[in-house]
């Protein structure tokens, strides 16, 4: 509470002594985390406040000397102001900017789970900090790299623009875990990204007789147009007409295969689907 009252009273004498200020011979550029100094002239006591942002100082100084700052006392990126008080008010505004090292990523994959075999279906962004997490806006090189499940992988560097990088990227033909990386000068940040089957690329299904007059229906293991198996639990649908009657049975795929049993109906017409990929007809028993 102390500190905002002592802001608030700072500018109010900004503002009541501004037109006949004398500018402070601040630096114009900080580098968030460097010591530097401030030269005053005159003589007698003054009291110097910095106000920016999440930072707020205030400091007691004896005219004529130097004003020092150590490394730690600013390392919030921004435009600050800095007002010197006395028999005749000083000041001046300048601007603390992030430090040249990078030290952090923060990357974001999305989405993290997608079909195998899509264009540009995968896109990562990176934002760039320095250690005290002010975000990095000189441009910097990112290196992203894909490696897939089959041991493939897909390389891109981007230029950074203020603090961002971004790239979009395939996703490869076999299903599986994809490491996603971004690397920027031996920093690094990695993100998984599951790659799935697409839809069935299509369905065949034998039939046979089973006990109780009922005929048993089973798909050979079903796959996308990859080849890739397609998850458990996608569901296939039997179906059975007869003479205007009409019975559907869905079931999820096990194991990529789907089975059931229907009414051995002579003459019925049997037909399977998932979605709207149709597999074969069958006709049991005829007439």
């Amino acid at each position: 509470m102390t500190r905002w009252i002592t802001f608030w009273w700072a500018i109010a004498i900004l503002l009541a002594g501004l037109a006949s200020a004398q500018e402070l011979r601040v630096p114009a550029k900080v580098e968030a985390g460097t010591a530097f100094s401030v030269p005053t002239s005159g003589s007698g006591d003054a009291m110097l406040y910095i106000i920016g942002p999440g930072d707020a100082l205030e400091r007691k100084v004896h005219l004529g000397e130097e004003i020092a700052f150590e490394a730690d006392d600013l390392h919030n990126a921004g435009h600050y102001l800095a007002i010197l008080s006395g028999s005749a008010s000083q000041s001046t505004q300048f601007d603390v900017v992030a430090s040249n090292q990078p030290a952090s990523l923060s990357f974001f994959a999305k989405p993290s789970r997608l079909a195998v075999n899509r264009p540009n279906g995968i896109s990562g962004v990176t934002y760039i900090f320095d250690v005290f997490g002010n975000l990095v806006l000189k441009p910097e090189e990112i290196s992203f790299r894909l490696s897939d499940a089959t041991g493939g992988v897909q390389s891109h560097n981007a230029t950074s623009r203020d603090g961002v990088a971004w790239v979009q990227l395939n996703s490869a033909p076999k299903a599986g875990p994809a490491h996603f990386e971004a690397s920027l000068s031996g920093v690094q940040a990695t993100r998984i990204v599951q790659e799935v089957p697409g839809e069935p690329c299509s369905i065949r299904m034998t039939a046979k007789p089973s006990k109780d007059q009922r005929v048993l229906l089973q798909t050979d293991p079903v796959r996308d147009c990859n080849g890739n198996p397609v998850p458990d639990g996608t569901i296939v649908s039997f179906t059975e007409r007869h003479e205007g009657r009409v019975s559907t049975v869905d079931v999820p795929l096990k194991r990529s295969v789907a089975e059931t049993e229907l009414p051995a109906v002579s003459g019925a017409t049997i037909t399977v689907a998932s979605g709207v990929v149709l597999g074969n007809e069958i006709r049991w028993g005829g007439r």
